[in-house]
């Protein structure tokens, strides 16, 4: 078994106060291991409430037991209570405190017991426990992995199992990436068995787009796409007029930039948007083309091998010409 799995079960099978977190702007694969996690320890006797460090999409309210989540940015003195009374705080879908914004330094500062579940390289030590595994496709497998470690998966109900297959699908791109792997589609079908319905969730996470995100996708394919065929690379660029224009929350622009690696013949994808404070910059590859590097090395960021991110304290303007600069340096090693 990994990590500290022996020294976790024994300071688990005692009734704690929990608190789950994850990381800023959380997807389905963060909420989805969040809320599963939380309903198999509290089928397990734990007093459990999730905190996140901000909102999410509204494509992700379906999830049985989002009415419970804590929003820390609109209800920080409820969230700080919860800190302070809780025995244990679980880190899920991040291995680093500043992913957690001001939570994350609350976090550090209480000096509580940290449990950390996650499947990004490059591991911050801040944890009192980890269960970390790059090859894993998603969080949502992970719990999953650790569920069955401890002995729990009669605690994994209907309703986590749900949950759970929200990160499944939507970290594997449904089930067409490369992390997905045998023991992500064992998993998948185990929760099948269960009673998950599959469909249900693929339809409440992907069949709900407004018309005006359409148009959206239509502006920035018309109008933001510039392909660059010598470097294998097309990028999509963002301004915050756009966002107003059509209406663009939190979410929106999710799986934005796939589309741009869609292209025939593309490597190397970007989507850069400019958010206000800063400008944020998404990163998608294929084969051994190392995404989590360019946005490391160039952009603050860091990620999986075939998907990252990272940001730009300059504006969209400078940003992109960074990102072109960036990409003459890369391009000759890994692109052409």
């Amino acid at each position: 078994m990994p990590n500290d799995i022996h020294s976790l079960l024994s300071v688990l099978n005692q009734p704690l106060c929990i608190l789950i977190t994850t990381h800023h702007k959380p997807d389905a694969d963060a909420l989805g291991s969040s809320l599963g996690w939380a309903h198999v320890l509290k089928a397990r006797g734990h007093e459990v409430t999730v905190v996140v460090p901000n909102d999410f999409p509204a494509f992700l309210d379906w999830m049985p037991g989002r009415l419970e989540v804590v929003d820390y940015e609109q209800s920080k003195e409820e969230a700080l209570g919860v800190l302070h009374r809780a025995d244990l705080v679980c880190c899920l879908d991040f291995n680093d405190l500043n992913r957690n914004n001001e939570l994350g330094e609350k976090i550090r500062q209480s000096g509580k017991p940290v449990l950390m579940v996650d499947h990004h390289p490059y591991p911050k030590n801040f944890a009192t426990y980890t269960y970390h595994k790059i090859e894993a496709s998603s969080t949502c497998e992970l719990i999953l992995d650790l569920c069955n470690d401890l002995g729990w998966m009669e605690a994994v109900s209907l309703v986590a199992g749900t949950c759970l297959y929200a990160g499944l699908v939507t970290d594997t791109g449904s089930f067409r990436f490369p992390s997905c792997t045998p023991n992500t589609h064992r998993w998948a079908a185990k929760l099948q068995e269960m009673g998950v319905l599959h469909f249900q969730v693929h339809e409440a996470i992907f069949d709900q787009t407004p018309v005006e995100i359409l148009r959206f996708l239509g502006h920035c394919f018309l109008n933001c796409l510039k392909v660059l065929p010598e470097w294998h690379t097309a990028y999509i660029v963002v301004t915050q007029q756009d966002l107003n224009d059509f209406g663009v929350r939190t979410g929106d622009t999710e799986g934005l930039v796939n589309y741009a690696l869609n292209l025939k013949g593309m490597r190397f994808a970007s989507v850069i948007i400019d958010r206000g404070v800063q400008v944020k910059l998404s990163f998608r590859s294929k084969g051994n083309v190392p995404a989590n590097q360019f946005a490391i090395t160039y952009f603050d960021g860091g990620g999986h091998l075939n998907a990252a991110g990272g940001q730009s304290g300059d504006s969209l303007e400078q940003t992109e010409a960074r990102f072109l600069k960036a990409l003459e340096i890369f391009a000759p090693q890994y692109l052409v």
